[in-house]
């Protein structure tokens, strides 16, 4: 049976030996500020730390920029659209349409911020097993559901995928071949309808087994977290990041 993919989660750099509590602790305290930043320089000092943070984690580059990739294509739409839609001083005419410097400003804030909170995310976060994360949240006191639904995504993402996989190849196996017609419309309508209906069978039998396993709300891991005074260092150097680029977000939107 296939499994989700965790290029980052196996290492032995001193994100990978720290507490996935304090991990995620300081995945909030840094990434929560960068996101409400409203001028440049701050975010360009947030992407420098997300880059620090990718070294000290010492992740597979070519997989990181394989994940940048994706974030920025999504990205480069902004870059389409929001120049000529804000309105400003113009810089570029492109016909009937007028990029200005307030629009290609607020496309580069996003574009620094988004690579900056995936940089971070990725060597704070994604260096964390799926399997210690959710006992690591549960800890730290987040609701048991949302821990649940977590370790069961990733559990049973893959499963859904084979029954899937398999429904498709029937068919195949039948001679259906999609074209754009209403026949293949029905057909797709009908594979995700079945797919919904396997996989409430499943969850069904999944609960009832649990149930009669004792299960009564909680997971238990074998996996014991031990903080050593490095994390409570590391989680003060995120600290001191985080209000360091608070208090230059402040003090450069009250001078502009």
């Amino acid at each position: 049976m296939a499994a989700l993919s965790e290029p980052f989660a196996s290492g032995d750099s001193f994100i990978h030996k720290a507490d996935p509590r304090i991990r995620l602790v300081c995945g909030l305290i840094v990434t929560i500020p960068v996101a409400l930043l409203t001028v440049n320089q701050p975010a360009w000092l947030a992407l420098a730390f997300g880059l620090l943070l990718i070294k000290m984690a010492r992740l597979n580059s070519v997989k990181a920029l394989q994940r940048l990739f994706v974030v920025n294509f999504f990205i480069a739409f902004l870059w389409l659209f929001l120049p000529f839609s804000l309105p400003g001083d113009p810089i570029l005419s492109l016909g009937p349409f007028h990029a200005t410097n307030e629009g290609v400003n607020l496309a580069l804030l996003i574009t620094i911020k988004s690579n900056a909170i995936v940089l971070a995310l990725m060597a704070l976060i994604g260096t964390i097993p799926v399997q210690n994360l959710g006992p690591a949240m549960q800890q730290l006191g987040v609701q048991r559901k949302l821990c649940h639904i977590l370790l069961f995504t990733y559990r049973y993402i893959f499963v859904i995928h084979d029954e899937y996989r398999t429904m498709r190849q029937s068919m195949q196996a039948r001679g259906f071949k999609p074209r754009t017609n209403t026949h293949t419309y029905r057909s797709y309508a009908w594979l995700v309808g079945m797919l919904l209906v396997k996989s409430w069978d499943r969850a069904e039998r999944v609960q009832s087994a649990m149930q009669c396993r004792g299960f009564k709300g909680r997971f238990y891991t074998l996996t014991e977290f031990e903080t050593k005074p490095r994390d409570y260092g590391f989680l003060v150097l995120c600290l001191l990041v985080s209000a360091g680029l608070i208090y230059l977000g402040f003090m450069q939107k009250g001078s502009l």
